[in-house]
């Protein structure tokens, strides 16, 4: 199965529309994050079950849209997974988090002090709502970075799928 990607942005596709960056409108948005997370959870539950792995030996990392994906469904699924990684993203609807987890993975938010395309604070927008919902969460900032990865923002989160992944990364 394959993702599907919306229309082409001037950065690139992406997997759903953002109206900040796109200029859709917040129905299409909802529309296309509710599909892009079917799919999502299709192709995990698929990989899981053609490996014979169980959710604890998955973790998701994203960057940016992927980020906002893995902030999105993790929480929703029926089994907690190792962890996620989420780089340069937005935690989507923060208030309904609380409320529509179903379970609470480790959290690791990495994000550029400088970044450009989604702002900086919205780390500390999701930490705050992970926090507040009981998720085991922790945050770095790439110093002088903008939206992209910086190499002490990978080691980090290298180093937290290696404690969330034995003898797997």
């Amino acid at each position: 199965m394959r993702p599907r990607l919306a229309r082409a942005r001037p950065l690139g596709y992406s997997g759903f529309p953002i109206p900040w960056l796109d200029g859709s409108t917040e129905a299409a948005a909802q529309a296309g994050l509710a599909q892009a997370a079917g799919d999502l959870n299709g192709f995990l539950d698929a990989r899981l079950a053609e490996e014979g792995l169980t959710p604890a030996a998955l973790a998701l990392l994203g960057f940016s849209q992927g980020a906002m994906m893995a902030l999105q469904v993790a929480p929703r699924r029926a089994q907690a997974i190792a962890g996620v990684v989420a780089i340069s993203g937005r935690l989507l609807a923060p208030e309904l988090l609380a409320k529509e987890a179903l379970v609470k993975p480790p959290v690791l938010l990495v994000h550029g002090d400088q970044d450009a395309v989604v702002p900086f604070e919205d780390m500390g927008l999701a930490g705050t709502a992970l926090v507040a919902a009981g998720f085991e969460t922790y945050g770095h900032v790439m110093q002088g970075a903008g939206h992209g990865i910086a190499p002490d923002g990978l080691g980090v989160a290298l180093q937290f799928l290696k404690e969330r992944l034995p003898g797997q990364v």
